[in-house]
Parts: C-alpha cells; sequence; structure tokens
C-alpha cells in the first residue's frame, strides 16, 4: 500500500526531516504550511520537486482548512508538527500560543473524528511540560509542570490528543521531546545564536555577545535521531505516549564552550552570577543580559528514554558536540557565501 502522511509545520527544522524520512520510506508525504506574503520553503527546497511530494496551504486556527484539507488527502498518517514554538515569544503572544498549538490540535483530531478514517494521529509534545523543577530524568509517568504559555498550550494539546484516545479510539500518540536542534534550527534559538555569535566574533564582525541564563541545564538531542523516534511511534499497533531524549544534559555555558572553542576563541570565565564574563586572551567576548532571561526560567531538562529504547527500539546516534559541530559547519558556508 502507498501510505499518504499529512506534515503541519512542513517547513520547520522537524517537518523537513520527517518528510526526508517519509519520502525514503515509499510514503507520498503532503505538506501543510500557512499562506503567508513570502514563501518560507528554504528548508525543503531540494524536494519540492520531488513527483510523492505535494505541498498545501491551511492554517491550525481555521478549522475549514484543515477539514478540507484531510477531505482531499485522505492520509493515513497525520503528524502534527507546527506551533508557535519558542517559549520566550509566547509570553508576548499567550492567546495566539494557545489557539494555534492547544486548539489547532483539537481542530485536528475532531476533524480525524468526524472523518471516520482510520487516521493515525501524532502530536509533537514537548519537554517544556515537565518545568525544569525535577533534578532527576523525567519519564511518561512524571507530573507535569508549565512554567510558560507554550508549555501550557502544549500540555492542553498532550490532553486532549490522550482524550482522543481513550474517548474515540484514534490513534493517537505523543512523543513528549526534549531539546533538539540541528543545522536548520531557527536562527532565534539560543544555540543558533551562540555559534552566529561566535562566528561573527571571529570574523571580527561583532564585538560581544550578550546571552542569558547560561546556567540552565538542557537535554540536546539531534533533530534527526528525534524523526527517527517519531516515525516509530506510528509504526506500532497501539498507540501510546514517549520520552525522547539523550539521558544526557549540558549547561547552556556548555555549549558557549564548546562553540567558542571550536572557532578557536577558548574561554576564560570570570566573575559571579550576572556578572561573570567569558573572555578570550584579556577581551571578553560573552557577557550576560538580564533581557534576555525568562519571566518564569525552566532551570533543569533532563529525560529518561528508556521506554521509547525497550519499545521502539530507538536509539540516539548524534551526541552535542557531533551536533554542534555539523551546526558550526552549516553556518561557516553560509557565511562564506554571502560574503563571496
Amino acid at each position: 500500500m502507498n501510505k499518504r502522511a499529512l506534515i503541519t509545520g512542513i517547513t520547520g527544522m522537524d517537518g523537513s526531516y520527517l518528510a526526508e524520512l517519509l519520502l525514503d520510506n515509499g510514503y507520498t508525504v503532503h505538506g501543510m504550511q500557512r499562506r503567508s506574503s513570502s514563501e518560507n520553503t528554504t528548508r525543503i527546497t531540494h524536494f519540492l520537486d520531488n513527483p510523492k511530494f505535494y505541498l498545501h496551504y491551511a492554517d491550525l486556527s481555521d478549522f475549514s482548512s484543515i477539514l478540507s484539507l484531510v477531505q482531499d488527502v485522505e492520509p493515513h498518517e497525520i503528524y502534527n508538527m507546527a506551533a508557535m514554538s519558542h517559549v520566550q515569544i509566547s509570553y508576548t503572544m499567550p492567546e495566539y500560543t494557545l489557539d494555534v498549538d492547544a486548539n489547532g490540535v483539537t481542530r485536528i483530531l475532531e476533524v480525524i473524528r468526524l472523518s471516520g478514517l482510520p487516521i493515525k494521529f501524532y502530536q509533537a509534545g514537548t519537554s517544556e511540560m515537565f518545568g525544569g523543577v525535577y533534578d532527576t530524568a523525567s519519564t511518561e509517568t512524571t507530573p507535569f509542570v508549565p512554567q510558560s504559555p507554550y508549555a501550557v498550550a502544549k500540555l492542553a494539546a498532550y490532553w486532549m490528543t490522550r482524550i482522543y484516545r481513550d474517548a474515540y479510539g484514534i490513534f493517537a500518540c505523543n512523543g513528549i521531546l526534549y531539546n533538539h536542534s540541528s543545522p536548520r534550527r531557527g536562527h532565534n534559538f539560543v544555540e543558533q545564536k551562540i555559534i552566529q555569535g561566535a562566528l561573527r566574533i571571529a570574523r571580527g564582525t561583532q564585538d560581544t555577545l550578550y546571552l542569558g541564563n547560561l546556567y540552565s541545564y538542557r537535554d540536546f538531542g539531534h533533530a534527526k535521531d528525534y524523526v527517527r523516534g517519531i516515525y516509530l511511534m506510528m509504526q506500532q499497533e497501539q498507540a501510546d505516549d514517549y520520552v525522547l531524549a539523550t539521558g544526557h544534559t549540558h549547561q547552556i555555558k556548555d555549549i558557549v564552550n564548546i562553540v567558542f572553542e571550536f572557532v578557536g576563541l577558548p574561554l576564560t570565565w570570570s566573575g559571579n552570577g550576572f556578572d561573570e564574563v567569558g573572555s578570550h586572551d584579556g577581551r571578553v567576548l560573552v557577557r550576560i543580559d538580564e533581557k534576555f532571561f525568562r519571566k518564569t526560567e525552566v532551570h533543569h531538562l533532563a529525560g529518561d528514554a528508556s521506554k521509547a529504547r525497550n519499545v521502539l527500539g530507538w536509539q540516539p546516534e548524534y551526541n552535542l558536540q557531533a551536533i554542534l559541530e555539523e551546526m558550526i559547519a552549516e553556518e561557516t558556508e553560509k557565511l562564506d557565501n554571502t560574503n563571496k
């Protein structure tokens, strides 16, 4: 059977990698993107001409557009990768975040229910739902303590997914994904900000990099590993929820050190608290600026993916060093091409 998959958020990092994986596995892939005045297809340009790929316009805030798309495509699987996914921005756009990240998921689930089709559904959850209040690694049974509008919206979507699974027998699963990145990561996320800042400083086009909380701990994986886990969830006979995480945590400060070392500017740290600075050869290159702190900080996010390893046979292949080196190489190439 030629499987058809519908991916929302197709132009995002995870959506683009997932589309590649499904196309490689023989799927016909339909991607959904929100209409805007300018095209945002940079991450999917390389397979836009694939005869098994189709791009559609629809919006998670518009029930009729979702309904029409599902009726036209009749997908076997729907992967919801679309979201307002930036935690800091969710504080300034809480209503929009809730509408897209929570109500949007309910709209998809309701379309599936009304269609009567045996559609499998995947919902992209987040470790932010745990709230960073635990010192130990979280599992699927760890209580949620969301600390941002983004986390609250994602948690609502998580529970709606479970409710539609239990109440209507829909194959609906949640992936609780810890931080993951890649060269396709958006430029407003901290790891890209660090890499771009370090490269500009190394090239003499920027003096200092200003960052927020350097002392929070995160579990970083590669998006390629995580979309592989998502695919495995959807191939099971029974729908369930899974944590995807590497099991290794790193301070944001560790990422700063790795990146600056890689670009030839190893840092020496001095000072305490907000006054701590990172220097190279006596020149201050990294400073802390409180304006980049979240309104409610999440200090520690660590995941235990034992269930995914045991049930799905999933295993991450990338470590933090490899992820960052790949990202640095990509950003270096972009800068070189820009300066030609």
